[in-house]
């Protein structure tokens, strides 16, 4: 076995064993984790604190009105939210190790030509790959958490900074993406995407710097400078994997390349999980900026090792005429529908996944409200029971790729299934049933995992769709319909309200679908 199969396998298991452990821990101990501070309703913002009822009846008759005493530890998970998310996070944890030893039990013979067949230059790729790709991916996983609470500590002019002010900062690094990633993916096609890549960690590196700031305009100007870093993590070290090996030759029909995107994603899936706990423990020692300044450090460290590890590598030009402009990568995708259709896949889902993002919390404060009555919501159990899911999305994207199912039809496939649940979420939402949380546990976990299939599956398809000349841009040009997408819905959501978003993540979701559907029919032909 390679040192990357070890290390993968080893991090893995050892990381699914401490979320097992630190679950019983909390069953064993009723009062764990009661001592630090979680959000309640009166943290949320208004239109979201309107969405979740008061109520009158103490959560412990509503509990005990809910939940039977008795019945072992299923009954006892069942005690109160935090228990509730813990024991599912440890059954998450346990069906991801059972898919893994299941793999290997019953594909041995498969896993062990893999591991002879795969040439030298593709095990060398990726080793210099996923550690700086999951160094990068932890930086901006650790600025997330306290995101709001960093922001809403600033005091300017003796007053302190009003919900509006955070929104309109969150707003501009969205608008920041949507304005300057074209142009920012067509310098990384130009001057080269390790160039792009370094030039990630610096950028980010400055945004992330300027929260210790009490200036609002180098608050605002940090958010531009976020904003601009995100189209180079999202596009310049994809378009270099990418890049790399097509000029090896080594993989001509992208088996391996949808190997690493799938390792990629599963170990990022591992890599948010430790962020969330590392953020919380620099928070504490420094301070809401804390995560932000262990970003910087991490950023840095992953600069170094693109440095250290990585080559060089530009856009490929077939003609020597070719230019590289937004405009000759417009003219690229009018040319091909095939790559419209994976730009309009990706547009569409993840600008659904982030009305997710923001809509989750107050659904499912909701939910836990009818379910427990006025009981502290755990955010940070359910987001690690969101990447517990994303890690096992990842999984069975490596397991279906290695039993020769296309990309095309797994996407397909689970598009529907990501459709399905968001319609579901959005039904669930909207009914106000006092046994919402079961069904919109389930619908959310479920969307989680397609997300989790998602991220490998969009990367194999652009490396087989989008052309190396024009990659970047073209990944960055797709980004300009999801940005206006998700800041109209954020801009309209008190009209909306949190069914009203969802309702257009579903919609969206729908559309995604039928483009992958049509997709698929273009190839046949």
């Amino acid at each position: 076995m390679s040192n990357l199969k070890m290390l993968r396998a080893a991090s893995i298991h050892i990381i699914l064993l401490a979320w097992a452990l630190n679950s019983v821990s909390a069953f064993a101990s009723p009062s764990a984790g009661r001592s630090v501070a979680r959000p309640t309703r009166s943290t949320l913002p208004s239109y979201h604190r309107s969405i979740i009822p008061k109520h009158t009846t103490s959560s412990s008759v509503r509990m005990a009105l809910t939940f039977p005493r008795g019945g072992g530890i299923v009954a006892n998970a069942a005690s109160s939210p935090q228990s509730l998310f813990n024991f599912t996070l440890l059954s998450l944890a346990l069906t991801t190790i059972f898919v893994k030893v299941l793999q290997k039990a019953t594909a041995p013979t498969i896993a062990e030509q893999g591991r002879v067949n795969k040439p030298a230059s593709i095990r060398a790729l990726q080793t210099k790959f996923l550690p700086v790709f999951w160094l990068l991916r932890c930086a901006d996983w650790l600025q997330g958490p306290y995101f709001y609470e960093v922001y809403a500590s600033k005091v300017f002019n003796g007053v302190q900074a009003s919900m509006s002010l955070v929104s309109r900062l969150f707003l501009t690094g969205f608008a920041s993406t949507a304005v300057f990633g074209p142009s920012v993916g067509r310098a990384a096609d130009q001057y080269g995407r390790k160039k792009a890549t370094l030039a990630f960690s610096l950028i980010y590196a400055a945004g992330a710097l300027s929260t210790k700031s009490p200036f609002l305009a180098v608050l605002f100007l940090g958010r531009v400078l976020s904003g601009i870093g995100t189209s180079l993590l999202f596009s310049a070290p994809e378009s270099w994997l990418v890049g790399e090996a097509q000029k090896s030759g080594d993989d001509p029909d992208g088996k391996y390349l949808g190997e690493t995107f799938g390792l990629a994603y599963a170990g990022d899936s591992i890599v948010a999980i430790l962020a969330g706990q590392m953020a919380g423990m620099a928070a504490l020692r420094r301070g809401s900026t804390g995560p932000f300044e262990l970003s910087t450090a991490i950023l840095l460290t992953g600069g170094l090792l693109t440095s250290l590890l990585w080559k060089e590598n530009a856009a490929s030009r077939t003609d020597k005429s070719e230019s590289n402009t937004i405009r000759d990568a417009v003219q690229v995708v009018k040319k091909d529908p095939k790559i419209m259709l994976v730009g309009i896949v990706q547009s569409l889902f993840e600008a659904a996944m982030y009305i997710f993002v923001l809509q989750w919390p107050p659904a499912m404060a909701k939910a836990i409200s009818l379910a427990y009555g006025q009981a502290a919501v755990p955010y940070g159990a359910i987001f690690s029971c969101f990447m517990a899911c994303c890690l096992l999305g990842s999984t069975l994207f490596g397991q279906l790729a290695k039993m020769g199912v296309t990309t095309e039809s797994f996407t397909l496939g689970m598009l529907s299934i990501a459709t399905i649940a968001m319609s579901s979420a959005t039904w669930i939402t909207s009914s106000g049933a006092s046994a919402a949380l079961t069904g919109l546990m389930a619908a959310f976990f479920a969307f989680e995992a397609c997300v989790g299939m998602y991220f490998p599956s969009i990367g194999t398809l652009r490396s087989k769709y989008v052309p190396d000349s024009h990659r970047s841009v073209i990944m960055n040009l797709f980004g300009i319909p999801l940005n206006v997408l998700v800041v109209s819905v954020f801009l309209s959501i008190q009209k909306l309200g949190v069914t009203g978003a969802l309702s257009i993540s579903s919609g969206a979701l729908g559309l995604a679908t039928l483009a992958m559907f049509q997709l698929n029919r273009t190839i046949r032909k």
